[in-house]
């Protein structure tokens, strides 16, 4: 089920336009926002000429009204029914200063009706909107097509594209990462600035792998059944050992806790090789328990692997993935295989299994590494995400696209698929040029479009498209 949003509304007006048309559009905007479930704030026919902005004093009464429901607005919605007065607009947006996207509709004229009585020219006001936008520095999005009717199909797809960019833009910036563990010392790879995060409101709370297991170690069997329920009950167990089906219960109630306490919604956690060797478990289950629960977690500390997962988690409202890009398939240039030894989330498989980590079993006695999800990912389409923190270039920055996993053949471990993205070769490239990391976000799902509209538009990320 779709989240329901709350969005401000302002409808524009002119006065020597027919305001007739500002009365109409707002009440066709209303019923259009509310049918697909969403809620409005806007002013009523009673506090402004039809409902609609035109003067300095309206705009004043109208951010009044959205400042103090601050705490409920997602985005805001602008929609211009006839010209609309373009400065009322922008003052609304900087004296409310609610830090949220928003989305510009123009109302389309009917070639049938463009007598004075009902011509809108909505066409021309929509660029002096947008100009004067662009004049006091408030960040906007654009409707597929530059003018369009409410009540259309075509804007119900703008609706649904704008609610993901505003639930990742706004998402992101009230983001707590639980980074569990230290960084392992053989991936440098995954090293990132705590602060260059911060600067886009996401924050990351420590937390040294020694008090989660020292938190394991007092806590008592019976405490954990529930969550050895919650374990069985999420995938087939076949074959390991009760032992240490025990540990990745209380391992997984400890994480819980303290994400609990400490207000974080995603996680990144310490793996190769701490926990199997001095703990004999690996945390993959747990994980995947996590992020199938849109509560993504990365493998190996990976924070800003975990800020990519839930990106993409936030707009499509369906689990992500952490994965490498980890294999050539075959000679097909255009395809690759995409693998994790895994936590990948149980909505990423046509069937899983837990099963014990092949790599590490060669080093640490295969009794020490049960908890891995096994399984292949289920084909349909795929969103990629690879952000960083580029710590030289003053930045953070990324790539994004979209691809397909592919039913074919495949007989390997792990949790893995292949996958089939045009130009493939071309991003391979973009990624060893620029130094990009071999872990990579994905999702089940084509949502590039928002998420690269709420990173590079309202958080400032440079986001590579590739198409």
């Amino acid at each position: 089920m779709p989240q329901s949003m709350t969005f401000a509304l302002i409808v524009g007006n002119r006065g020597f336009f027919p305001d007739h048309l500002a009365q109409s559009g707002r009440e066709e905007m209303i019923r259009v926002l509310e049918s697909a479930g969403h809620n409005v704030v806007a002013v009523s026919p009673e506090q402004t000429k039809y409902g609609a902005i035109e003067s300095r004093a309206e705009a004043r009464l109208c951010a009044d009204l959205f400042s103090k429901n601050r705490d409920k607005i997602d985005g805001v919605i602008v929609t211009l029914p006839n010209f609309g007065d373009e400065r009322a607009v922008a003052e609304v947006l900087k004296t409310a200063a609610l830090n949220v996207p928003v989305l510009i509709q123009a109302t389309p004229d009917d070639a049938s009706r463009m007598t004075i009585a009902d011509r809108r020219d909505s066409f021309c006001g929509k660029m002096s909107v947008c100009n004067n936008l662009q004049q006091v520095g408030v960040a906007y999005s654009l409707t597929a097509r530059h003018t369009v009717k409410p009540d259309s199909d075509l804007f119900r797809q703008d609706l649904a594209w704008f609610a993901a960019v505003c639930r990742v833009a706004n998402g992101l910036r009230k983001t707590r990462v639980g980074a569990i563990g230290a960084r392992p010392a053989a991936f440098n790879t995954v090293r990132y600035s705590e602060k260059m995060l911060a600067a886009s409101g996401i924050d990351v709370e420590t937390v040294d792998l020694s008090e989660i297991l020292g938190r394991v170690a007092r806590m008592s069997d019976s405490d954990a059944q529930p969550k050895l329920d919650q374990i069985n009950s999420y995938v087939s167990t076949q074959n390991v050992p009760a032992e240490s089906l025990l540990k990745m219960a209380k391992l997984g109630l400890v994480i819980e806790q303290w994400m609990a306490e400490t207000h974080c919604t995603v996680s990144a956690v310490q793996c190769w090789t701490a926990l199997e060797e001095y703990f004999g478990v690996v945390p993959c289950t747990i994980m995947s328990m996590m992020s199938d629960r849109l509560l993504p977690s990365a493998c190996e500390v990976d924070v800003c692997g975990v800020v990519a997962m839930h990106a993409l988690a936030l707009a499509s409202e369906t689990p992500s993935a952490l994965l490498d890009w980890n294999n050539n398939y075959g000679n097909e240039p255009n395809k690759a295989v995409c693998f994790h030894c895994s936590n990948l989330p149980k909505h990423f498989f046509t069937e899983a299994r837990m099963d014990f980590q092949e790599i590490i079993a060669g080093s640490v006695g295969k009794l020490n590494t049960f908890g891995t999800m096994a399984g292949r990912v289920k084909p349909g389409p795929m969103t990629y995400l690879r952000i960083s923190t580029d710590d030289g270039y003053g930045a953070i920055r990324g790539y994004i696209g979209e691809g397909e996993f592919t039913d074919d053949p495949l007989d390997t471990f792990g949790g893995a698929g292949v996958v089939h993205i045009p130009d493939l070769q071309e991003l391979l490239h973009y990624i060893c040029e620029n130094g990009f990391e071999h872990h990579v976000a994905a999702n089940l799902s084509a949502c590039a479009g928002p998420v690269e509209e709420a990173l590079t538009k309202y958080l400032g990320w440079e986001i590579a498209r590739h198409d």
